[in-house]
């Protein structure tokens, strides 16, 4: 099995070293992974300008060949099928410093990479955690990986989205809720310059239905959401399409 490895903090970041060395426990190990940090990215790409591609020594230790790109999330995908192979069995992306629940989906740029794979049809997992509690995360990649594996997980969905948070109580199948975070504009010393500040929008005691990603992680569980890449709203196509 060939998996690509991939992420939005940059090849030097703690999640995405613990992420290859789990999936070289699995196959073959090739990581693409930006130059510097992409948060908040999304599906964004580099088309405007050249990009540099540097062969890296960093992850040898493990057998894996590593490629330190100049450009966003989703070009590192791109250039792996474009130039390096077009047939891996899989892409894993993170493990994210932060965790990626909702719809702050739409701004990941470590889902984007699942996103990209999945547009290729090539199955991807992306793995978040909290920023502290990532290296506690990496030693629950075994238990998600086979839970994925028991149920068949990829004979239904080729994209899912797994939040790990701090001792998991277990891993609970969910659907993508609303907003995590939420965020304030705060006017800087310099006229017309301001700064976004993020909080979170939710706590623990708005908990509701532990079936939405969002609440099953405050409720101390690991979630996994099946995702897709299409966005047809399909009830207005067949309501619309006898209209017309």
């Amino acid at each position: 099995m060939k998996i690509l490895v991939s992420n939005d903090d940059g090849i030097d970041a703690i999640g995405l070293k613990l992420l290859a060395e789990f999936a070289s426990g699995l196959g073959e190990v090739v990581v693409c992974a930006p130059k510097y940090e992409q948060s908040g990215r999304s599906h964004g790409v580099v088309f405007d300008r050249p990009f540099e591609v540097l062969e890296v020594d960093d992850f040898k230790y493990i057998g894996a060949k590593a490629y330190r790109i100049d450009a966003a999330p989703a070009d590192c995908v791109r250039f792996a099928l474009d130039v390096i192979d077009p047939k891996f069995d899989f892409v894993f992306a993170g493990i994210n410093r932060g965790l990626n629940l909702g719809d702050d989906i739409s701004y990941s740029g470590t889902c984007a990479i699942s996103f990209e794979a999945g547009f290729a049809g090539i199955p991807a997992v992306s793995f978040s955690s909290k920023s502290k509690c990532i290296e506690e995360s990496a030693g629950y990649l075994n238990a998600v990986w086979d839970y994925l594996t028991e149920k068949k997980a990829f004979e239904h969905a080729s994209i899912f989205n797994v939040n790990i948070p701090r001792d998991p109580k277990g891993i609970l199948l969910t659907t993508q809720g609303r907003f995590y975070y939420k965020d304030k504009f705060i006017p800087c010393e310099d006229a017309n310059t301001y700064k976004a500040e993020y909080c979170l929008a939710r706590s623990p005691e708005t908990v509701i239905n532990p079936s939405v990603d969002i609440d099953a992680v405050l409720s101390g569980y690991c979630s996994v959401t099946p995702l897709c890449t299409k966005r047809t709203d399909f009830e207005a196509y067949e309501r619309l399409k006898f209209l017309t």
